[in-house]
C-alpha cells in the first residue's frame, strides 16, 4: 500500500526477525508433534484451520469480541469526518469505522490488509476526547494500517495460541480421561513440556516486537497530525480513566490487549507489557513536538 506514512526500516527488520525466530520455532514444534502424536494429518488440519480463521476471520473476530459494529457517515460524523481527513493526509485508502459499545475508554485498528481494515473507537473515548485527541488516536491506528501490523501480529501470535490450546487441550483430557498407561502418560507429558515452552518463547517475541511497533505508531501517527501533545494528550486521558474501571469490566477486553492503544491490566502487564510505558510514550512525544517546532502545543 503506497501511503504518505513512510515505511519504517526499523520496524521491518524487527518484524522479520521475530517472524522468522517464530518460523523456526514452528517447525520445530511441528517436528516434535508428530514425533509425540505420530499423526501428521491431525497436526496439519488443526494447526493449518486455526491459522486460516485468525489470520482471515481477525477483524471480525475482534469486532465480536468487543461488541463492535460498523458505523456511517450519517451514525458517527465526527468519527468518519476525523478519518477521512486523516486518510486524505496520509494518501492511503479509508478503513471501515466502527464503534464499540464499551465503557473502557480505548481504540484498535484490526484486519488482515488495507482493503479488509477496520478502525474502532470504544464510546467512552469518543465522550472522552476532543477532536485534536481523537484525532491523534485515529492517526496511531491507521499507522498501525499502513504498517501491515495486525497481518504480523495476528501471524506472529499464531503459534503461541495453538501451543497454549494444545496445552490446555492435553491438561483437560488427562483430567477428564480415563486411566493410561505409562507409555501415553510420557507422551502427554511431553506435549504439554514442549507447548510449554514454545508458548513461553512466542510470548516474550511477541510482546518485545509489540511494544516497538506502538512506538513506530505514536511516531508516524504524531507526524501525520503535525500534533504530538494531542496525541500525548489522548494517551494520559485514556490510561487514566482506564486505571479508574472495575477489573471485572477489564478482563472482558484484556485478550485484545495487543491490539488497543494502551494496555489494561496490572503489574504483569506491566513486567511483559504489549505497550512500552506511558511515561516514555510521553518523552518520545515531547521531544517529537519540539522538534516539530511546538506545533503541538498551539491552543
Amino acid at each position: 500500500m503506497r501511503s504518505r506514512i513512510r515505511p519504517d526500516r526499523q520496524l521491518t527488520v524487527r518484524m522479520g526477525l521475530t517472524l522468522f525466530l517464530l518460523g523456526l520455532l514452528y517447525v520445530a514444534f511441528g517436528v516434535v508433534l508428530v514425533v509425540l502424536l505420530r499423526s501428521v494429518v491431525l497436526i496439519v488440519l488443526i494447526v493449518g484451520g486455526l491459522l486460516v480463521v485468525q489470520y482471515w476471520f481477525s477483524d471480525k473476530i475482534a469486532l465480536a469480541g468487543l461488541r463492535g459494529h460498523v458505523v456511517t457517515p450519517e451514525q458517527e460524523p465526527r468519527l468518519h469526518g476525523a478519518v477521512d481527513r486523516l486518510c486524505a493526509l496520509a494518501d492511503m485508502p479509508k478503513p471501515r469505522v466502527a464503534v464499540a459499545e464499551l465503557d473502557v475508554p480505548n481504540a484498535f485498528a484490526t484486519g488482515r490488509d488495507a482493503d479488509h481494515a477496520v478502525v474502532c473507537v470504544t464510546t467512552r473515548t469518543l465522550s472522552l476526547l476532543d477532536d485534536r485527541e481523537l484525532e491523534g488516536v485515529l492517526a496511531h491506528e491507521l499507522s498501525h494500517v499502513a504498517h501491515r501490523d495486525v497481518a504480523v501480529i495476528t501471524v506472529a501470535s499464531f503459534l503461541g495460541i495453538v501451543a497454549g490450546l494444545l496445552m490446555r487441550v492435553t491438561l483437560y483430557s488427562q483430567a477428564f480421561g480415563r486411566r493410561r498407561d505409562q507409555g501415553t502418560a510420557a507422551v502427554v507429558a511431553g506435549v504439554m513440556l514442549v507447548s510449554a515452552v514454545v508458548y513461553a518463547i512466542s510470548f516474550l517475541l511477541i510482546r518485545a516486537l509489540s511494544r516497538y511497533r506502538e512506538l513506530a505508531a505514536d511516531r508516524d501517527g504524531a507526524i501525520l497530525t503535525a500534533n504530538p501533545s494531542a496525541l500525548a494528550s489522548a494517551l494520559v486521558k485514556l490510561t487514566s480513566e482506564g486505571a479508574r474501571i472495575p477489573r471485572r469490566d477489564l478482563r472482558e477486553v484484556q485478550a485484545f490487549n495487543a491490539f488497543f492503544i494502551t494496555p489494561v491490566g496490572g503489574a504483569f502487564a506491566a513486567l511483559f507489557g504489549t505497550h512500552p510505558p506511558l511515561q516514555k510514550r510521553l518523552d518520545r512525544l515531547a521531544r517529537m513536538a519540539v522538534q516539530l517546532g511546538g506545533i503541538g502545543e498551539r491552543p
